[in-house]
């Protein structure tokens, strides 16, 4: 009879430990394990509230209620930049809150190799916390095919002297995608590096400065369709779309009395995201 009761009191207490574990589920996803390095590191994470009524979660004693931990290469943490505040956050009795969150901007994770990562949430309440499963990424450079550096025009609203762009290709599993990255070198500041889709290795990028030092990328992103983007001098993107081919390739043509570029070729263009600046 007393081993029955210890029986008892132990399932009893395994059911309340789960209760209590079951208070906050939290998920971490990564659309993908490889990452270039400066470009946007997006982690989707997933709160669930299973505490059988509406949770309010918020910085309490000097503990934040969301974060991150991330170990690098020999499993040394990675320091979180500690200007960034989360809003408190209120989740209803079975509901589920989901935010993508750029790791890019909140750790320096710049540096190659594995990253371990996993999402904490505190909860005052309890005074505890609650931890996602760690997941893997990689951080790692693109192979570079193409670099030019350009002055700053006087009213273009951009500090420093110069940038520099680079055109990238990186290989996954089953594409090749082409990175575009914006920096000041002498600065030894990267302004932006992210991705303009997939490319079909049968051609090369084709890349041109305008007579606003903007970069203008035409490339072949499948049979027949060809991505154009324009990119300013800070890194952001100022149009990006798509020309369909029908019977010649686009490309680039220019007028040397003014440096104006203008795109050549029987094309239509759908996807528009931006008008057109050249």
């Amino acid at each position: 009879m007393q081993s029955l009761k210890f029986v008892v009191l132990f399932l009893l207490l395994g059911f309340v430990a789960g209760a209590t574990n079951a208070q906050i589920e939290v998920q971490l996803k990564f659309s993908r394990l490889q990452y270039i390095a400066y470009e946007p590191l997006l982690a989707t994470v997933s709160i669930t509230n299973r505490a059988g009524r509406d949770i309010d979660l918020h910085d309490d004693g000097g503990e934040r209620w969301f974060g991150f931990e991330i170990t690098g290469r020999d499993g040394q943490s990675v320091p979180a930049d500690s200007s960034q505040k989360m809003e408190p956050l209120r989740i209803e009795t079975g509901r589920t809150v989901t935010q993508k969150i750029n790791l890019a901007d909140l750790y320096s994770i710049q540096d190659f190799g594995n990253y371990h990562v996993r999402a904490h949430v505190y909860f005052s309440d309890l005074g505890r916390y609650f931890y996602s499963q760690t997941k893997v990424v990689e951080v790692t450079d693109a192979r570079p095919i193409w670099k030019q550096s350009v002055g700053i025009p006087a009213d273009s609203g951009a500090g420093g002297d110069s940038r520099t762009y680079s055109l990238l290709t990186n290989r996954f599993a089953d594409h090749t995608s082409l990175y575009v990255r914006v920096e000041d070198e002498h600065r030894n500041t990267v302004y932006a590096t992210y991705s303009l889709g997939h490319i079909i290795a049968f051609d090369e990028p084709h890349a041109e400065i305008d007579r606003e030092n903007k970069l203008h990328v035409l490339h072949c992103s499948a049979p027949r369709a060809w991505s154009y983007a324009i990119i300013g001098l800070n890194g952001q993107l100022l149009s990006h779309s798509t020309l369909l081919e029908t019977k010649s390739r686009p490309h680039f043509g220019r007028f040397d009395a003014i440096r104006c570029l203008v795109l050549c070729g029987n094309s239509t263009r759908r996807h528009r995201v931006s008008p057109n600046t050249l």
